[in-house]
């Protein structure tokens, strides 16, 4: 492997550094964006229930609101119910915009890493050409310098291309996986914001 490094010249170092730091974004995001983490089972059911028996204070809601993503947008819902419609559906966008940027945090990072590393493999490429240029002289050709810029060309487009692929492929399944958590989470709020509605309180039924 340190062969390769060797041969491929200095151009493949940045290409290095850009696919340790695309693997750790995949990582992170893999790891922060776990259902169970944003959408934690019966979070719903446990604050209509705290809802019902009236222990929707003021801590209980700050608690919830650390919870997760979910119990952020929740406990929003909670504090807003006695409020107008159009109120409580401004305040609850807002923090649901709130939460979308979150997830989306280092993604677009990663759709960065995709589109930069083929462009740094094309740099290597140029300057293997230009070592491979700089092998002629009236006298004759350098072999071993001319080997030398077709190994740094031929390296970096393939390590440029082979950090790509998969920054780009994580990029739009991340990207997709937030879509469907927020959209989860929207069908979850508005679901429990029609059950906290003061209109679907047992009193106020016709």
């Amino acid at each position: 492997m340190l062969s390769i490094f060797h041969e491929a010249g200095w151009p493949i170092w940045p290409l290095l550094v850009t696919s340790v730091l695309g693997l750790a974004l995949i990582v992170e995001r893999l790891l922060s964006l776990r259902r169970s983490l944003i959408l934690p089972r019966g979070l719903a059911d446990q604050v209509l229930d705290m809802h019902r028996n009236g222990q929707d204070t003021p801590e209980a809601l700050l608690r919830l609101e650390r919870n997760s993503p979910l119990g952020r947008i929740l406990a929003e819902v909670l504090r807003q119910r006695r409020q107008p419609r159009e109120v409580q559906r401004t305040a609850v966008e807002d923090i649901g915009r709130a939460v979308a940027h979150d997830l989306n945090r280092y993604i677009p990072a990663l759709g960065t890493v995709a589109v930069i590393a083929p462009l740094m493999g094309l740099f290597g490429t140029v300057v293997g050409m230009i070592e491979i240029f700089g092998s002629y002289t009236p006298a004759g050709g350098d072999p071993a310098q001319l080997a030398r810029g077709i190994s740094i060309a031929l390296y970096n487009t393939a390590f440029g291309i082979l950090i790509a692929i998969p920054a780009m492929i994580a990029h739009r399944y991340l990207r997709g996986r937030v879509d469907g958590l927020l959209n989860a989470m929207e069908q979850i709020a508005a679901r429990v914001a029609r059950a906290c509605s003061p209109a679907t309180q047992p009193g106020n039924l016709p």
